[in-house]
């Protein structure tokens, strides 16, 4: 099976930054897109960042600036680097992988979430 697993949550000041991980495991043929979302309570999930194969990067508006998002092909992980945070940013955030396997199928994968609260 392929699993995603998020760390790097936690309770962090305005202004403040954190730096969200997603590791991968299990066979994965290529990977298509990788992204970031987010979930407030009483919200829609929505997207926050994406990046593809080939290192094209695209952002939400409300992240422009202050968000990174990054992979690491030899530590099969990919980051989010999040600065200047503001309450509003507080959410759980999972990261997804789109990805084909070996016999060209194509699959979402999800991690469980790991919950950001920006509060002084």
């Amino acid at each position: 099976q392929v699993q995603l697993v998020e760390s790097g949550g936690g309770l962090v000041q305005p202004g403040g930054s954190l730096r969200l991980s997603c590791a991968t495991s299990g066979i994965i043929f290529s990977i298509d897109v990788m992204g970031w979302y987010r979930q407030a309570p009483g919200k829609q999930r929505e997207l926050v960042a994406t990046i593809t194969s080939g290192g094209t990067t695209n952002y939400a508006d409300s992240v422009k600036g202050r968000f990174t998002i990054s992979s690491d092909n030899a530590k099969n992980t990919m980051y989010l680097q999040m600065n200047s945070l503001k309450p509003e940013d507080t959410a759980v955030y999972y990261c997804n992988v789109y990805y084909k396997t070996r016999d060209g199928n194509a699959w979402d994968a999800w991690g469980q979430g790991t919950l950001v609260t920006v509060s002084s």
